[in-house]
């Protein structure tokens, strides 16, 4: 083996230095083969550190160190080539493992400084938990608090004793030195003292609305600071030596202000608001938590929703009572018409019986007295009596008919009848009249229109009579014509009511009468009058030829119990005028039933 002399001969003192150098490699070696050992130990024990590649590499990095201070020890005295090679891999080895964990450190450095080791995370957790225990505890005694209070609150519903317990349990709650209530005053530019706990200060000190500070808090939804020194927290007298209390206040809506009022105070604006101030003890350092702050937030709107609800008890209230007025003022509104009309009943019973008889006695006179010889004046008078007379009787019949339709006794008589029978009688009723004034009068009956019908005979009559007595009465010279069809909806197509659609049915079907004249016509404004009772057209020769103007508003009447419509048209004066009604009637099953009965002359 070729021998390396890398020590030239030495003296003394070098011999001595190599030796420390010996022993200083020696315990080198000794501490870099130790350190991986704890690493490893590190390793295996550590459940939290990351990066353990690193770990490995490191220790390696050091391990290889070790082995070249071991390797050193042979190098103080000869040694072979051998060991020369050895020792520069192993230092070439070294060389490359530092540098690589050099460059990793560098990257992983930032990384590691960020990892929090277990007892400061730990701490961290813990110092959390203990803020949110106590978040938690104190939500769950703001909750214990706004639960009493609104309890306290809603035991009762008379808007005084809700404000002056919630500021009696407030109170209590927050330990106050005062607390008081700001309310709108009657004219709405000020704000009174309405209530105060400790009645420091006298019911009634007024500070105008428009105030900054009562501003600011109308524009807040939150309980805001307010110096003590300002209007809003004068509540309390001014003493020379104490310490200045934390003042807060906070709005309060009034839902129903009429209803929240002091005295007789007017209602105002939904928008209004009253204000809250709550004053703190002044012989201490003590300062409004948050908690306390969203207690007071969560009582103002509880105090709103209570008095609102006062607010709709006793509107329900008064509201009673004026309905009971009403009711009461109802039933004896009830009762003295129901006297009125019993007393309107006995009225007519005895016109009934004291003014028809005798004036059925004045028309049976006078006809008889026309049959006798008379001179030209006497006849005349006798018929102007026997005019008047029938005329009279007329308006008592009229006005008779017609209280007992708007007091609801009418009923109609329902019975088999002869129609065509009952047409052709009152064209006989009306025919003498007719000829005297020379008028064309003639009767239509339309081959589908029904012999026989059920319905009231009596009723049907006298409205047929009646508009075929006014056509012939307010016609001077011309025709007078009277038509009898069954009503079809497409005949009806022209007329001024669309929410009248008559409908034949196998049970009944619609009798449609049409009566034209060429006498003097009507305006068409003055056609809503001629059914008004006690109406008459203001122009024209109408107002020329007696009556009170009930015939047709009876015929209305009637036609509308017969489930009918009534109309006239005309085109003006002097141009005729048509009068046309439609009404249900049933149909006759058996139509021998009505074969006997003759028409009567």
């Amino acid at each position: 083996m070729e021998s390396c002399y890398c020590i030239d001969a030495q003296g003394p003192a070098d011999e001595l230095l190599v030796k420390y150098q010996y022993i200083s490699d020696f315990f080198i070696a000794l501490a870099y083969f130790s350190i991986p050992l704890e690493l490893i130990y590190f390793v295996q024990k550590s459940a939290f550190f990351p990066y353990r590649w690193v770990l490995i590499q490191f220790g390696a990095f050091i391990v290889l160190c070790g082995a070249t201070h071991l390797i050193s020890l042979w190098t103080f005295t000869m040694h072979s080539k051998t060991l020369a090679v050895v020792m520069t891999v192993a230092k070439i080895s070294t060389a490359v493992v530092s540098c690589a964990t050099a460059l990793m450190l560098v990257h992983i450095i930032p990384d590691l400084l960020s990892v929090k080791t277990r007892e400061l995370f730990l701490k961290n957790k813990a110092e959390e938990l203990d803020r949110e225990m106590g978040l938690i505890r104190t939500q769950e005694e703001t909750g214990r608090h706004v639960r009493m209070l609104t309890h306290e609150i809603r035991s009762t519903l008379d808007r005084h004793t809700i404000l002056k317990t919630t500021l009696v349990e407030l109170g209590k709650t927050l330990g106050l030195e005062e607390c008081a209530l700001w309310m709108p005053s009657r004219t709405g530019l000020n704000l009174q003292l309405s209530h105060t706990l400790r009645h420091q200060i006298p019911v009634g000190s007024t500070i105008p609305i428009n105030l900054p500070i009562v501003n600011k808090v109308f524009n807040s939804i939150e309980a805001i600071r307010i110096p003590h020194t300002c209007p809003l927290a004068r509540i309390r007298p001014l003493t020379k030596r104490y310490m200045p209390p934390e003042v807060v206040a906070v709005r309060v809506p009034l839902l129903h202000l009429s209803n929240f009022q002091i005295n007789d105070w007017p209602e105002l604006s939904a928008k209004s608001y009253a204000v809250m101030v709550l004053v703190l003890p002044t012989d201490g350092a003590r300062q409004w938590h948050d908690h306390e702050l969203e207690l007071v937030e969560v009582v103002a709107d509880q105090v709103a929703v209570a008095l609102s609800h006062a607010a709709i008890l006793e509107e329900s209230m008064r509201a009673r009572d004026l309905l009971m007025e009403q009711n009461v003022a109802l039933d004896l509104a009830r009762r003295e018409a129901e006297m009125a009309i019993r007393a309107r009943n006995d009225f007519l019973a005895v016109m009934n019986h004291e003014m028809r008889t005798p004036m059925h006695a004045i028309i049976a006179l006078s006809s008889l007295l026309l049959e006798t010889e008379l001179t030209p004046e006497q006849r005349l008078m006798v018929e102007t009596v026997l005019k008047s007379s029938n005329l009279l009787a007329t308006l008592i019949n009229d006005v008779l008919d017609l209280s007992r339709l708007e007091d609801g006794s009418l009923e109609l008589d329902i019975g088999t009848f002869n129609l065509h029978g009952i047409l052709r009688e009152v064209i006989n009723l009306i025919k003498p009249i007719a000829s005297v004034k020379k008028l064309s009068l003639s009767l239509m009956l339309t081959p589908d229109l029904p012999l026989c019908a059920v319905g009231d005979e009596k009723r049907l009559m006298q409205t047929i009579l009646n508009v075929a007595g006014n056509a012939v009465k307010f016609t001077k010279e011309g025709y007078v014509s009277v038509m009898a069809s069954v009503a079809k909806p497409e005949s009806l197509r022209d007329w001024r009511a669309p929410e009248f659609y008559p409908v034949s049915s196998d049970g009944h079907f619609y009798l449609r009468v049409q009566v034209k004249d060429s006498g003097c016509g009507i305006n068409p404004q003055d056609v809503p009058l001629l059914f008004t009772k006690f109406a008459q057209s203001r122009s024209g020769p109408n107002r020329s030829n007696g009556g009170v103007g009930l015939g047709l508003a009876i015929c209305k009447r009637f036609v509308n119990l017969m489930e009918g419509q009534i109309w006239i048209e005309s085109d003006g004066l002097d141009k005729g005028c048509t009068a046309t009604f439609v009404v249900k009637l049933g149909v006759c099953n058996n139509p021998n039933e009505s074969s006997a009965q003759q028409p009567r002359a």
